[in-house]
């Protein structure tokens, strides 16, 4: 017979977790964590530190669990207490701490599910009016600033309904080969991340225009 209650609490702990940590690595950072003074008092910090390329880059340090900040995430498991900073636990949810792969390599991995907007943090903006209107401020605050680097620009076609925005990218971004790919991997996150009544992002550039696209 099935322990529900059980079942149902392992599943809501696992939720919980920011990030998972495999047996492999818990025994290593342990391992590291137990030659220091003070061992029990201490906990693994894992933050995200920046971006390179379509990547997080991380800070993997040991520190005093009482010096964690009231809006740390905190967890702990099977004698390890894992504190990742709150600006970093939407970057890191899902992720698993493991060692390699490879065997020798020495070490610990993260591997995340969560990638980088290549157009920045734009979650914290303050837009105001309708869905036509914050778009526009979206674009011309942080999305078009990123993709000026690349000598393009995107623009507002229409809104419509309720909650669909039509876009279209020119410049050195119409007939790019990373076009299509930067509006769905970038644009239409930013877009919907910056204004959650938005439901879709429709792209309707020509992505197969263009002279002189930045990347050939």
């Amino acid at each position: 017979m099935i322990d529900t209650a059980a079942a149902t609490d392992a599943t809501e702990s696992l939720a919980d977790e920011v990030l998972i940590v495999t047996g492999e690595a818990r025994e290593a950072v342990l391992a590291i964590r137990d030659r220091e003074d003070d061992a029990e008092t201490l906990g693994l910090r894992v933050e995200v530190t920046g971006t390179a390329g379509i990547d997080y880059t991380y800070d993997l340090a040991l520190d005093p669990v009482s010096d964690a900040a009231a809006d740390d995430h905190i967890r702990t498991a099977d004698g390890l207490t894992v504190i990742v900073p709150d600006a970093s636990v939407s970057r890191l949810r899902g992720s698993t701490l493991d060692v390699p792969s490879v065997a020798g390599q020495g070490g610990l991995v993260i591997r995340n599910p969560n990638r980088p907007n290549p157009l920045g943090d734009v979650g914290r903006l303050e837009l105001i009016g309708g869905i036509g209107d914050k778009v526009q401020q979206l674009l011309d605050v942080s999305i078009n600033p990123a993709l000026a680097s690349h000598g393009g620009y995107a623009s507002l076609v229409e809104v419509q309904g309720d909650d669909t925005v039509v876009v279209t990218m020119g410049g050195g971004c119409q007939g790019c080969a990373m076009s299509q790919a930067t509006l769905s991997d970038g644009i239409k996150r930013a877009i919907m991340e910056a204004i959650p009544e938005v439901s879709e992002v429709i792209d309707v550039t020509d992505h197969d225009a263009g002279e002189s696209p930045y990347y050939s």
